[in-house]
């Protein structure tokens, strides 16, 4: 078992330092300690994404993540689709604000109607508005992540436009699983 003590360090070095060392040999089981609940859970789904089975155990202000590969799990992610989509603003296209409004929603919804649906949506910049509490689009979202679609907001970007608060559905993400979930995508849509 390959073991990493990063108490003390912030994120999103928990992470990376979690992904060197998978990266550098090949690690059937893990465990890491770390004193951030942010930063335990970042690494948590990180190992998730990766194939491992997860646990995590509180002790005091220690978090122990605990992860095992699992085989098959890395065989399905290899072979399955994986389809991003990135929504950068409050609106779909330029011209007229208020169509932009329409084709917005219009465009959540039909995420609920593909056959293939995305695995994951990405809200940055002003697009985390959509995400936060009081938004139009709520509704829908909620209607898309209770098919099974991850929803994630930019925690910077929430913090910039005073919104972390305020996160109506999903989570709060970080840029170092962002850019990695680009990076996981085999097919990337941005309206």
């Amino acid at each position: 078992m390959e073991k990493l003590d990063l108490r003390g360090k912030g994120c999103p070095i928990p992470v990376i330092e979690t992904k060197n060392l998978l990266e550098s040999k090949h690690v059937e089981q893990i465990e890491i300690v770390i004193d951030n609940p942010v930063s335990c859970e970042n690494v948590r789904r990180f190992l998730g994404s990766r194939g491992y089975a997860t646990t995590v155990l509180q002790e005091g202000g220690l978090y122990r993540v605990e992860g095992v590969l699992e085989e098959t799990s890395v065989k399905d992610e290899k072979v399955r689709k994986k389809t991003l989509v990135y929504i950068d603003g409050e609106t779909m296209g330029r011209g007229s604000e208020e169509l932009g409004k329409i084709l917005m929603r219009s465009f959540l919804n039909t995420l609920k109607e593909l056959e293939i649906r995305p695995w994951r949506v990405i809200f940055l910049n002003s697009g985390v508005k959509l995400a936060a509490t009081g938004s139009e689009y709520i509704d829908v979202l909620k209607d898309v992540e209770n098919l099974g679609i991850e929803i994630i907001s930019c925690g910077t970007c929430l913090d910039y436009f005073h919104l972390k608060e305020k996160i109506g559905v999903g989570r709060i993400s970080n840029m170092f699983e962002i850019m990695s979930s680009f990076n996981e995508a085999t097919n990337v849509i941005r309206p």
